[in-house]
């Protein structure tokens, strides 16, 4: 069998965590195996979708590197298929005409959940000989009555479902547009899709497929269902827990790579390895070896992962992502220190590319005064002199580089007999504003020389006002 997957979420919000791990599980496996991978748009919930989700969702799936081999294919494009299908179904006696009004099927359903029944169609129309006048009716899929619907599912084992347990499902409106388990099953029946993984909730949509597709004597596809992630407390991850859609990791600063390798490994684990590279995910992933149990979210995890892959990565391909963060800023990063330069100072530093973006405003940006508390005990009338020390001696400095810039500072230290401290940290306000900042060599080295200088003087400035004021 070849191997055709496809992810098919419906465009009625974000592309959420769960839905873009069901994507990667169903990607890696069509790359494993050489197969092919499909995008699927099932957007015929007309009063839902959006164009608006659409584009969320192939621009997370692009941000992810999930690229699909064929489509995307949109459902509503497909409607006259669908009801092409639908006539088959009725001609062979497969399908029927239900003309059972709304109050009805709600009166019938009170009856039976009063009674402690299971609510389901009590099949009034499945042998109707004269149909009523003056009533659009519903198509309903004509479900076996007896027997069981069997498969193994690739992650949960056998499941066994009654076909007692089942109700003749309605696969066509009054005004002809098709019902989701119905278009579900045409669509993969026409792309061949082999194997379909998607989250546990479709369980018990999934008998009712297998006796469609049975009844269109279509080859029915290997069914896998991967558990719900869940939120730090047990309960399904939701937007009280935090961001949940897979482009607001995007702006929160993750990295796609690390937002990938921490969903595969989201109830997916080979031994106890963490870090894996795309193609060691694609050789290594097999959706048997998915835990039955649901995962939780857990953020710690995806800012170590995170990290990791900012610190890992080549610069240039996380100076690509960072640039974005910079521009939401409104920063423009040529107005500084290459920041393939910067990501290897501050990468060790910070969590997020967003964190990194607004701890590095300094060396892009003026900052409009000191920090009150650092002025205070750094910027005192008795740092004139080292200050005064370092900018004649770094007005004439040729080589920028850290390392000698360390030697700069390391020498005026001794010249004035004092600790690397008592000139290291007011030079540090003097540039960054605040009494942090990364190593003094390599603030010095990322604000350049002409913003350095500058600082410098400025320093100079307000040390000397003080002094008159005392």
């Amino acid at each position: 069998m070849t191997m055709r997957t496809r992810f098919a979420p419906s465009p009625t919000g974000l592309l959420h965590v769960g839905g873009a791990r069901t994507a990667l599980f169903c990607w890696l496996m069509a790359r494993h195996d050489g197969g092919t991978f499909i995008l699927r748009i099932e957007d015929t919930d007309l009063e839902r979708s959006t164009p608006e989700s659409v584009q969320a969702i192939l621009d997370g799936m692009q941000w992810l590197g999930l690229d699909h081999d064929e489509g995307p294919f949109y459902q509503t494009q497909r409607f006259d298929r669908y009801a092409e299908v639908t006539q088959t179904l009725l001609d062979e006696g497969k399908a029927y005409h239900c003309y059972c009004s709304k109050e009805r099927l709600t009166e019938l359903r009170e009856g039976q959940m009063k009674d402690g029944v299971k609510p389901r169609y009590d099949g009034r129309c499945r042998g109707l000989d004269t149909p009523p006048t003056g009533i659009r009716p519903v198509v309903r899929f004509r479900n076996p009555q007896d027997g069981d619907v069997v498969w193994e599912d690739l992650v949960r084992g056998r499941i066994s479902i009654s076909n007692t347990e089942l109700d003749d499902l309605v696969i066509a409106r009054p005004d002809g547009s098709p019902t989701y388990n119905f278009t579900v099953v045409v669509d993969d029946m026409d792309m061949q899709v082999s194997h379909v993984v998607r989250g546990d909730d479709h369980i018990n949509n999934t008998p009712r497929q297998i006796n469609i597709y049975r009844a269109l004597g279509a080859e029915t596809p290997v069914f896998g269902h991967v558990p719900m992630i869940l939120g730090e407390d047990g309960a399904r991850l939701s937007k009280r827990h935090g961001a949940v859609g897979v482009m607001q990791y995007r702006d929160l600063g993750y990295l796609p790579q690390a937002l990938r390798n921490y969903l595969v490994r989201l109830g997916w684990s080979h031994g106890d390895q963490e870090v894996f590279s795309t193609q060691e995910m694609i050789d290594l992933f097999s959706i048997e070896d998915v835990n039955r149990k649901a995962a939780a979210f857990d953020y710690d995890k995806l800012d170590w992962l995170n990290q990791h892959y900012m610190r890992s990565l080549p610069a240039e391909e996380v100076a690509a992502h960072l640039a974005w963060h910079f521009e939401a800023l409104g920063i423009d990063p040529a107005d500084g220190p290459a920041l393939t330069d910067l990501i290897g100072v501050q990468a060790d530093r910070v969590k997020t590319l967003a964190e990194m973006a607004e701890v590095s405003r300094m060396f892009y940006e003026d900052f409009d005064q000191f920090d009150p508390g650092a002025a205070k005990k750094h910027l005192r009338p008795v740092v004139a002199e080292p200050l005064q020390a370092l900018l004649a001696r770094l007005e004439d400095q040729v080589d920028w580089s850290p390392e000698a810039l360390h030697e700069v500072i390391h020498a005026v230290a001794a010249e004035l007999e004092v600790g690397m401290g008592k000139v290291a940290q007011p030079l540090r306000v003097a540039l960054a504003g605040t009494a942090v900042s990364p190593a003094i060599d390599k603030t010095l080295w990322l604000c350049g020389q002409e913003r350095s200088l500058q600082r410098i003087r400025r320093a100079l400035d307000f040390v000397a006002m003080r002094a008159a004021e005392a």
